[in-house]
């Protein structure tokens, strides 16, 4: 049996095959006939679609004999999840190296791309909307390590102008690290926001390098680091700006130091920050053509109430958090997260308050909403309730969700 026989076996047509994994059909036609094989980061997907693990898939694909090829992704080559990346990533350090001093473009004329950089200024926009409708993020992730590794091909071979390609890095690596770090890969997302900095920063695009720096302080905050944040994002607002004084990147970056101000156990500073933030209503939404700039204001209520959370203000973060959770867009599409982080929190001002109904009642519901989108962020939220569940006894209703947080934990942690 062949990944044709097993598909058929489904039901599923080879374009619609093709489409659930992110590839176009002379792709899915290649695997299904043995002369090439699904790429590590691919092979989730597939084993997904096809209803099978991936040691089943592996076992599916041995028979294949491939021909020789070559190029750095030579398709008998097997990589970690994370060494493709790597790859692509030493690759973009390389040419930047070799290539000599890198044409700067001024801030503001980050959108002026000619030749074969305009392509990628188009697609990196359409793959930023990908990703942010998308419910489950890695189904975005084989399209974007392709357009990356087209991108390295064209700053080798001279296509376009070097500036001008950096930026398309700049927008590129932060979505990659955004996809990294959605699936727990910490230290890819970290690389990943480190190059999108320098490219930023090599092309003169204040705003992006900016938000390539408060990306990378997310990292330092899911692991705690609040000290180290904090410090990436003061740098964050001192090259905010030097920017486009019309877009959200220093409110977003004041939005971020809340949070490491929470965590640092600073009320005034978090305060401040906060009141900072909320001075995007005065520059009426305008947001970059590409998607990597996102922020408006939108979700101030729910970061307010999360920082109280953090500070022990329950009364203040309940509050917060009720008035987002009634407010907020629907449940659905990119919304699935942000709504389930707001559950999470209010399940968690529950257990706090010993209050097992609120704690459960609220948990369920974003357990509920991590498995729809298949998110490693609710996961790593979810993981953070586990520990505040911690004082409730022999409760059963508690000790049922304890068990239903750890069965998704430890499925991805088999997936990974």
């Amino acid at each position: 049996m062949g990944i044709a026989d097993r598909r058929r076996a489904l039901g599923i047509t080879q374009e619609g095959f093709a489409f659930a994994v992110g590839v176009d059909r002379r792709t899915a036609g290649r695997w299904e006939r043995g002369t090439s094989r699904p790429q590590p980061p691919q092979r989730r997907k597939v084993a997904e679609v096809l209803q099978m693990d991936l040691e089943e898939l592996d076992a599916l694909l041995s028979p294949a004999v491939l021909p020789p090829k070559s190029g750095r992704f030579a398709s008998g080559a097997h990589y970690g999840p994370g060494d493709a990346d790597e790859m692509i990533r030493r690759e973009f350090l390389h040419l930047m190296a070799v290539s000599g001093p890198l044409a700067a473009v001024p801030a503001g004329e980050a959108g002026a791309l000619e030749g074969g950089a305009g392509g990628f200024e188009r697609m990196n926009g359409h793959l930023w909307q990908v990703y942010r409708l998308a419910r489950a993020k890695h189904s975005v992730y084989p399209a974007v390590q392709s357009q990356l590794t087209a991108l390295n091909d064209a700053l080798r071979d001279g296509r376009g102008r070097a500036g001008s390609l950096c930026v398309a890095a700049g927008e590129l690596f932060q979505l990659a690290g955004e996809l990294a770090f959605d699936a727990d890969r910490n230290h890819d997302a970290a690389a990943s926001y480190a190059l999108a900095a320098s490219a930023s920063k090599e092309a003169g695009a204040y705003d992006l390098w900016a938000c390539a720096l408060i990306r990378s302080a997310y990292v330092d905050l899911s692991e705690r680091q609040y000290r180290r944040a904090a410090d990436t994002l003061a740098a964050a607002r001192r090259v905010a700006l030097r920017g486009d004084s019309g877009l959200a990147t220093k409110c977003w970056a004041a939005a971020v130091q809340a949070e490491a101000a929470a965590g640092l156990g600073d009320f005034n500073a978090c305060e401040e920050a906060l009141d900072e933030a909320e001075k995007v209503a005065d520059l009426g939404g305008r947001v970059p053509g590409g998607g990597w700039l996102r922020f408006d204001g939108s979700r101030l209520a729910e970061e307010r109430g999360a920082r109280y959370l953090q500070l022990g203000r329950l009364d203040r973060a309940e509050a917060a958090l009720t008035d987002a959770l009634e407010l907020g867009p629907p449940a659905v599409g990119p919304s699935l997260r942000r709504r389930g982080a707001v559950l999470v929190d209010l399940a968690a001002i529950g257990a706090r308050r010993k209050d097992s109904e609120q704690a459960v009642r609220y948990g369920l519901e974003a357990l509920a909403l991590a498995r729809a989108s298949g998110s490693g962020y609710a996961a790593r939220r979810l993981s953070t309730l586990t520990a505040e569940l911690g004082d409730f006894g022999r409760d059963r209703d508690v000790a049922g969700l304890k068990a239903e947080i750890g069965s998704l934990l430890a499925r991805r942690e088999g997936m990974a």
